[in-house]
């Protein structure tokens, strides 16, 4: 089940939207209008995600998720506004939020911006992609001879692999990797997704053929 938090100061809102994300059977909502109030909410429960309003009296959303995120660093803020972010698009990925989605959102967007969320991938707007340079990086890529062409992991998604690779469970390597175990398990499914593989032993054995990790 995944437990999400509306924080948003316009009530009507935060209910409809509520409403909106519980017709997804995994989905559990709650809501709350006083950003003051969020951070004890969010000690008193364990929420996987939070959407904040953007604009609240006494605490913005990108105030509050900072201090989110300086507190809880695995939990995944989205920023949920009205307004247009252009003009604020630095300064919320400056924040560490995990995306953000328009309140114009239709429900499958919504649903597939937590989904990504949690899966830590992100949906931007096509305008906002376009003017985003794309960064060097070196990464090891597959082609279909099963050489490298297309594939990398981040650093997040090699620590795990590597905790698999010892035989740990889900809830051991989020022990040692001090995060959630619901992180851990969709960030494996994003590995099995990259390596096209459906489990944790077909995971190795496709590493382990990229040199992902050691042969031992």
């Amino acid at each position: 089940m995944i437990n999400i938090l509306i924080v948003d100061d316009h009530p009507a809102v935060g209910m409809g939207t509520k409403a909106m994300l519980e017709q997804e059977a995994d989905m559990e909502v709650e809501v709350i209008s006083d950003s003051m109030s969020a951070e004890h909410k969010i000690r008193e429960h364990a929420y996987d995600v939070l959407l904040l309003d953007l604009y609240m009296p006494g605490l913005n959303g990108v105030e509050l998720a900072k201090r989110v995120k300086t507190s809880y660093p695995d939990m995944k803020v989205l920023i949920y506004t009205g307004f247009d972010i252009n003009t604020h698009f630095n300064l919320l990925v400056e924040s560490n939020i995990s995306g953000f989605v328009s309140k114009t959102a239709t429900k499958d967007q919504l649903v597939t911006a937590i989904h990504c969320a949690l899966r830590e991938e992100v949906v931007i707007p096509l305008h906002l992609f376009k003017q985003l340079r794309r960064a060097e990086a070196t990464t090891q890529q597959i082609s279909s001879d099963g050489d490298a062409s297309s594939l990398s992991l981040n650093e997040k998604e090699q620590k795990i692999l590597n905790e698999v690779s010892k035989g740990l469970t889900n809830k051991h390597i989020a022990q040692n990797l001090h995060m959630s175990q619901r992180s851990v398990e969709y960030t494996l499914t994003g590995i099995f997704s990259k390596l096209e593989v459906r489990s944790r032993t077909e995971a190795l054995i496709r590493a382990k053929e990229l040199g992902l990790i050691s042969q031992s």
